[in-house]
């Protein structure tokens, strides 16, 4: 993780987040302020989401954060 330290996300820091923030903005699921948090939104989904959640997922990580690799098996 490029030694990205995940940084706890409070439920009041969470709330008053914009709804751009999170991969699944209609539902706030997801949330993808920064390249750790989209990390582990890909990890999460993974491991918990639907078909479509994992693909909007990907795409939400992709637009946002160019940078971040995925693997096509690994999602």
């Amino acid at each position: 993780m490029e030694g990205d330290v995940m940084a706890k996300l409070k439920a009041s820091t969470r709330k008053r987040m914009k709804a751009t923030s999170f991969a699944l903005p209609g539902q706030k699921k997801y949330p993808i302020p920064d390249k750790t948090h989209a990390r582990m939104a890909l990890a999460m989904v993974a491991a918990h989401g639907t078909a479509t959640e994992k693909r909007k997922v990907r795409a939400a990580v992709k637009k946002k954060f160019p940078s971040i690799k995925q693997s096509k098996g690994r999602v």
